[in-house]
């Protein structure tokens, strides 16, 4: 039934996937299917040209599917990757690294290199030279999920 189906569409088939790919990519986002659904689309519009061509077989159309599929995949990755490095918000997602700068007050000592400060509603574990209490200090730097500070 289905191979009758894709018969009876002859070129329309590879289009009608590649619009049915690109469309499960808006429902199921993951910049993966995108790239299939463009190699299916490319191999429909090759499929329309030269569907009668002898050398136009479901073999070599399925495996020129293959083929564009993973060039597509792995030369769109790699273009969104390097246009992503350019955002307006770089420590978006960094939350420690986009304190660098701040001033706070210490509300636990620090103590053999370790102690606490809270900066805005958080509390923050923080590394740097013995502090008392209430001491000033600046955030100079990030180190994971801790601060690294200097007395301010």
């Amino acid at each position: 039934m289905i191979i009758g189906l894709i018969q009876s569409l002859g070129p329309w088939s590879w289009v009608i996937l590649g619009a049915a790919l690109l469309a499960a990519e808006i429902a199921l986002p993951g910049n993966f299917l995108i790239w299939v659904g463009l190699a299916a689309a490319a191999i429909g519009a090759v499929s329309l040209a030269a569907w009668n061509a002898a050398w136009w077989s479901w073999e070599i159309q399925w495996l020129a599917f293959a083929a564009l599929s993973c060039l597509f995949l792995f030369v769109g990755r790699g273009w969104l990757r390097r246009r992503g490095e350019d955002s307006d918000e770089p420590l978006l997602n960094k939350r420690a690294q986009s304190l660098v700068g701040r001033m706070g007050d210490l509300i636990d000592p620090i103590h053999n290199g370790f102690g606490r400060v809270k900066l805005g509603d958080t509390v923050w574990v923080v590394k740097g030279p013995d502090l008392p209490v209430g001491a000033k200090v600046k955030v100079v730097a990030a180190d994971g999920s801790d601060l690294l500070v200097e007395a301010g």
